[in-house]
């Protein structure tokens, strides 16, 4: 019986978490004069939860409606916007599994694009697609070992040095695409490279608008969520990562190569990363622009340790707080007429703060509980 309660009991901190997080969002809408229910509603609907309805017995949204299109396009963006983080959650998650902290995620990711968008134009066709995603995941793989190695033999904190290389990655991008840079396309006259060849381009096979049709990109996502719960469930590399996790020094007395593991737990966190940064480049921008690569892409590295840290660090865990925050992020674009639209916009970085904070603090519950009681 207590086997069977362990799940449950397990998934109590990270429903309290969302739900407080949910009622200092509430908080802050009522501040802002506005109705947390119409806010809510109103986030749901941007996240494109309402397409799931269209077939539920006695429900009247038609799919045949422009509303049905609309939901559907909304639900692409949230997918889309869950792929990356989903991703770096689990590179974030991987790392933790062997005690180290990887806030390097976006900066991994960063190289992951700009590697696979390398390749993938300079190889047109399929095999520029394959080989582009490759590279990414391979640029991700060699990026997460510097701080990984650095860790191992030299003892400098992994915080410091994926810190410092993620602002590597951002300049690194930013000097390949800026005005006259290595990459930049001259004719567009802007901070951009050119586009990928169509052939080059991740198959795509739900939605209209360009740079929001859902792509191949989700089964890779998917397929790298099980080879995470593969590799540390199932092989021997992952139980050398969650013993030098859980105990260094007793995973070193047993036989375990300690500077091996932490450095091959962030050369895979890295290639999570570059998948990523891959798919980001190959599947939906299609190019490299100063913008995505410099804030969106660096910041989805972010927010895949807030995903990682509520799904406390499991594959299906991680799967599910990557979609939530990401309905989160693309909803909140879509709050209008109750509250300021800078208010509309931050609702999402509250909760997702709220949530870091509360998970963050779990250690802290746990060990003031027994004190509590005696």
């Amino acid at each position: 019986m207590t086997a069977l309660l362990r799940p449950v009991r397990g998934l109590g901190m990270p429903l309290a978490t969302l739900l407080v997080g949910f009622l200092v969002g509430a908080v802050a809408v009522i501040v802002a004069g506005g109705n947390p229910l119409i806010v809510y509603k109103q986030l749901a609907e941007g996240a494109g939860l309402r397409w799931l309805l269209q077939w539920v017995p006695g429900n009247p949204f038609d799919v045949t409606t422009r509303e049905a299109t609309i939901a559907a396009t909304n639900l692409q963006s949230t997918i889309l916007v869950a792929l990356p983080i989903l991703l770096t959650g689990l590179a974030v998650g991987f790392a933790f599994r062997c005690g180290v902290f990887n806030i390097g995620a976006g900066g991994q990711l960063v190289m992951g694009a700009i590697a696979g968008w390398f390749v993938a134009y300079h190889l047109d066709g399929p095999l520029g697609m394959v080989l582009g995603t490759g590279a990414g995941m391979l640029a991700g793989f060699l990026y997460g070992a510097i701080p990984g190695a650095l860790r191992a033999y030299r003892g400098a904190h992994e915080v410091i040095s994926t810190i410092m290389l993620n602002f590597i990655a951002l300049y690194f991008g930013r000097f390949l695409v800026e005005i006259g840079g290595p990459l930049q396309d001259a004719a567009s006259f802007k901070p951009f490279t050119d586009q990928l060849p169509e052939g080059s381009r991740y198959p795509t096979f739900w939605g209209e608008i360009s740079t929001n049709q859902v792509h191949i990109g989700v089964f890779l996502a998917l397929l790298a969520a099980f080879a995470y719960w593969l590799v540390l469930e199932r092989t021997t590399l992952g139980y050398d990562v969650k013993a030098v996790g859980a105990n260094p020094e007793a995973a070193r007395y047993g036989g375990i190569n300690v500077k091996r593991a932490i450095v091959l737990a962030m050369a895979i966190a890295g290639a999570f990363s570059g998948l990523a940064g891959a798919g980001e480049a190959i599947g939906r921008y299609y190019q490299l622009q100063d913008n995505t690569l410099t804030g969106t892409m660096l910041n989805y590295g972010f927010t895949g340790i807030a995903v990682a840290l509520l799904g406390r660090n499991k594959a299906v865990g991680i799967v599910l707080a990557a979609l939530l925050f990401a309905a989160l992020d693309a909803g909140a674009r879509s709050i209008s007429g109750e509250v300021d639209p800078q208010v509309a916009r931050a609702l999402a970085t509250i909760i997702q703060g709220t949530v870091i904070l509360f998970v963050g603090g779990e250690a802290l519950l746990r060990r003031l509980a027994p004190r509590r009681r005696a």
